[in-house]
């Protein structure tokens, strides 16, 4: 029972997290300095990367029926949508595909192709997937936050850096059983 409410009190946390994120965006709009290109290039491959994560664990989900992929993927999709209200808040035209396990980023491909094939030996080896993929993405938020001046995005990427980190414990639990 407790589980049951645990995780019915992440899903609302999560919601309430996407709620105010959309509502920040709105109050930001007007206020669209100019961007520099690295931060710009950020923000589209953290895009490009969310959809890296929620392609991989959705694959790897329907794969070994772990449902700490099912329920990481659903987080993954919200970081998506998060990235691509941000892009849409600073008016940033941005190429993505809707098809999964396609990417416009060649590195990003590689990488996905490279953790499907890793992740589809061994349910082992999937959650050492999904434990690379949260300290990927924790590296290049960290980068990202450095990169930019720009309180609104730090508080964006900051708040991607703290679902990552609790991805990345989640996945070590797991391994360590």
């Amino acid at each position: 029972m407790f589980n049951l409410k645990k995780r019915t009190m992440h899903k609302i946390i999560g919601k309430i997290a996407t709620v105010l994120l959309m509502l920040l965006s709105l109050n930001s709009i007007g206020q669209n300095a100019s961007l520099s290109d690295n931060i710009i290039n950020d923000m589209k491959y953290m895009l490009e990367e969310e959809k890296v994560a929620r392609d991989v664990y959705e694959y790897l989900g329907n794969k070994w029926n772990l449902r700490i992929f099912q329920n990481i993927q659903q987080s993954e999709q919200r970081h998506f949508e998060t990235m691509e209200n941000l892009l849409n808040t600073h008016n940033v035209v941005y190429q993505i595909t809707n098809e999964r396990g396609v990417f416009y980023n060649e590195n990003l491909q590689k990488m996905y192709d490279a953790l499907i094939l890793k992740g589809s030996r061994s349910k082992r080896e999937a959650l050492e997937v999904g434990k690379l993929i949260e300290e990927t993405d924790i590296k290049d938020l960290e980068k990202a936050i450095e990169n930019t001046e720009d309180v609104y995005i730090k508080q964006i990427y900051s708040n991607l850096l703290w679902a990552s980190q609790k991805h990345l414990k989640a996945f070590n639990r797991h391994l360590s059983k």
